[in-house]
């Protein structure tokens, strides 16, 4: 069907026609969808864990903030406690910064929020929707998820 075809003992040069075309391009667009599909899951899948190992470390930048300055930062310092001192009212604190500037926005392109809920801390993830609540990868993603797996 694909090469020249002998009838009679002569060549058949006509090529492929549109119909065999059209099917040919019908199959690879299947496939590709099928692929599509899978490789968009397992994309925001890794989003998923990106953000989970985000929030701890995140979470461990915290701790080590609060092994120096016997407490969290306060909450409307937000994150910025960990990068720098201003508005922490932290005497012992870094000399360097605790986390990288980068570690502050999730997989997503969203702030991380953070709580001091006086002796421990909140962080979340809003998720790929970028809404409170939501369900499967439009969910959020909090620290006390993990805490609760161990």
């Amino acid at each position: 069907m694909w090469s020249a075809i002998r009838r009679n003992g002569k060549a058949n040069d006509k090529g492929m026609t549109l119909i065999e075309i059209m099917i040919v391009l019908a199959i690879i667009g299947g496939v590709m969808a099928m692929l599509g599909q899978k490789v968009m899951s397992n994309f925001q899948k890794a989003k998923t864990r990106q953000a989970r190992a985000q929030l701890a470390e995140i979470g461990k930048a915290l701790d080590l903030y609060n092994s120096d300055c016997n407490d969290y930062p306060p909450t409307d310092a937000g994150l910025r406690g960990l990068l720098n001192q201003e508005g922490t009212g932290c005497e012992g604190w870094g000399p360097e910064a605790y986390i990288k500037s980068s570690l502050m926005k999730d997989p997503w392109g969203n702030e991380i929020l953070y709580e001091n809920t006086g002796g421990n801390y909140a962080l979340k993830s809003l998720g790929r929707d970028k809404k409170e609540g939501g369900s499967g990868y439009d969910a959020d993603i909090t620290n006390e998820e993990d805490a609760a797996k161990e």
